[in-house]
C-alpha cells in the first residue's frame, strides 16, 4: 500500500507551501529521512525528508505549484526485493518542462484539498470570504479593510497577503487624480525580443511584498553615524585565531555590533518596540534578527533573548543560525519574533545603506564596510579603521533626537570597547 507524502505545516499560521524543487524523480528509490523535496512558505524555506523508505512512484504536485498544508504531494511504494520500480507514466515521459508558476494553486488530482484542523474550524465558524491568517487579519485592521470585501484566492478561499495588497492597490487606483498617468505596459509589452523574462521565485515574491508593505506602513527616516572601530579591529585580529581554536567557531565583527546594539536598546527601549493599532508595545525581551544573504534572496533568523547571552554565546548563535539558514535547516520559530534587526551590506564594500524596516519592528541597523581613513584626533591627523552605521527608524514611534541618542550609544560602546571576550 502506498504511503502518502504530505505538504508539511511549517508553523501555526502557515496554510500553504510551494514546491520549489524535487530532489528525487519518479521511479527512484528513497531512504527514510533522505531529503525528498524543497518547499518555500510564507515564513521559511526548508528541505523535507521522506517519511518512509521505498520507491517514489507518483509526484502529484509539480515544481512551482502551491498547495495547502497536508495536501498529498507524492506517493511512495514499499520497495520489494527483486521487483523493479515502475517506469514513469507515458504522459509524464512526454510532458514538456513545467513553466515556473510560483503563485499557481492546484488541487491534488482525485483528492479534495486537505485543510488543517485549525483552519477547518475557522472555516466553519465564519464565511469563506473572511478566511484569513492572523497576519492578514492584523494588516487588514491596520489598513481598516473589511475582509468580507476581499476575494480570497488561497486554499479553500483563504485570503492571502497578495489578495489584500491587490485589494489595496485597486482601492488606491479607484481614487480619481487630477492628472492620471498612462497605464504601465504589461510585462509582455515591456519585454523586447532580446530581453530575458525571469519569473519571480516564491522567496523573491515574499521579499517584494514585505518590502512594499513596510514602506506603506512605516514613516521611514534614516540617520548615519561614522564610528571609529580601531579598537574593535585590534581586538578582532588579536583574538581571532585563539577564539576559533578554543571555541571551534569563527570570530566576526557581527557579535561586536550586536553587543553594542543590545546596550543601546536597553538604554532606549522605544527602539525595541512595535505598533499595534494606536498602541506602542515596548518589548521587555531583546530578540535580534541578523540578515543573511542567500542565493536569490534574504532571510532574517532571530537570536532570541540575545541580551542574556555572553559574547561567546552570541558568536556561536550567530554562526549557527547563518550556517543553517544557508542550508535551509531553520525552523519557523527561528525566523519569528524579532524585535530589532541588524544587516551588513558593508561585507560587499558598501559605505552605508538605508535598509527597509522589518515589520512590525521600528528600527533596523545597517552596517557599512570597515576601511582605513584619516581622522582628526586632538587637532592631529591619524589613520583609523572606520565604518558608517545607518539606522532606519519608524518616525511614527521614534523621534529623531531619540534615534540619534541611540546611535550615539552604539558609537560610544564600540569606540570604547571594554568587554572581555572570554567572560
Amino acid at each position: 500500500m502506498p504511503t502518502d507524502v504530505l505538504m508539511p505545516q511549517m508553523g501555526e499560521s502557515v496554510a500553504e507551501g510551494t514546491i520549489t524543487k524535487w530532489l528525487k524523480k519518479e521511479g527512484e528509490s528513497v531512504a527514510k529521512d533522505e531529503l525528498l523535496f524543497e518547499i518555500s512558505t510564507e515564513k521559511v524555506d526548508a528541505e523535507i525528508p521522506s517519511p518512509v523508505a521505498g520507491i517514489l512512484t507518483k509526484i502529484l504536485v509539480l515544481e512551482g505549484q502551491t498547495v495547502g498544508v497536508r495536501t498529498v504531494v507524492a506517493q511512495i511504494e514499499p520497495a520489494v526485493e527483486g521487483k523493479k520500480a515502475p517506469p514513469p507514466p507515458m504522459a509524464a515521459q512526454a510532458k514538456p518542462a513545467a513553466t515556473p508558476v510560483s503563485a499557481a494553486r492546484v488541487e491534488t488530482p482525485g483528492r479534495p484539498p486537505a485543510v488543517p484542523p485549525a483552519a477547518a474550524e475557522e472555516a466553519e465558524e465564519e464565511p469563506t470570504s473572511t478566511h484569513a491568517s492572523p497576519l492578514v487579519r492584523r494588516l487588514a485592521k491596520e489598513y481598516n479593510v473589511d475582509l468580507s470585501q476581499v476575494e480570497g484566492t488561497g486554499t479553500v478561499g483563504r485570503i492571502t497577503k497578495e489578495d489584500l495588497l491587490a485589494y489595496l492597490e485597486r482601492q488606491k487606483a479607484a481614487v480619481p487624480s487630477q492628472a492620471p498617468s498612462p497605464a504601465p505596459p504589461s510585462p509582455a509589452e515591456a519585454a523586447a525580443a532580446h530581453d530575458e523574462v525571469i519569473p519571480m521565485s516564491p522567496m523573491r515574491k515574499r521579499i517584494a511584498e514585505h518590502m512594499v508593505l513596510s514602506r506603506r506602513t512605516s514613516a521611514h527616516v534614516a540617520t548615519v553615524f561614522q564610528v571609529d572601530l580601531t579598537r574593535v579591529v585590534e581586538i578582532y585580529h588579536q583574538e581571532k585565531e585563539r577564539f576559533e581554536r578554543q571555541e571551534n567557531t569563527r570570530l566576526t565583527y557581527t557579535p561586536f555590533l550586536v553587543r553594542a546594539a543590545i546596550d543601546a536598546l536597553q538604554r532606549f527601549p522605544v527602539l525595541n518596540s512595535s505598533v499595534s493599532g494606536d498602541n506602542i508595545l515596548i518589548h521587555k525581551d531583546i530578540h535580534i534578527g541578523i540578515a543573511v544573504a542567500l542565493e536569490g534572496g534574504l532571510i532574517v533568523p532571530v537570536i532570541h533573548h540575545a541580551d542574556e547571552k555572553s559574547f561567546r554565546g552570541l558568536t556561536r548563535a550567530i554562526n549557527d543560525l547563518a550556517d543553517r539558514a544557508r542550508h535551509k535547516k531553520l525552523s519557523v520559530s527561528e525566523v519569528q519574533g524579532g524585535t530589532f534587526t541588524i544587516t551588513n551590506p558593508g561585507v560587499y564594500g558598501g559605505l552605508f545603506a538605508t535598509p527597509i524596516i522589518n515589520q512590525p519592528q521600528v528600527g533596523v541597523l545597517g552596517v557599512g564596510t570597515i576601511y582605513k581613513a584619516p581622522v582628526v584626533i586632538n587637532d592631529g591627523i591619524a589613520i583609523r579603521s572606520v565604518a558608517h552605521l545607518a539606522l532606519s527608524f519608524d518616525h511614527r514611534v521614534v523621534d529623531g533626537a531619540v534615534a540619534d541618542q541611540f546611535m550615539a550609544a552604539v558609537k560610544s560602546y564600540l569606540e570604547n570597547w571594554e568587554e572581555i571576550l572570554w567572560t
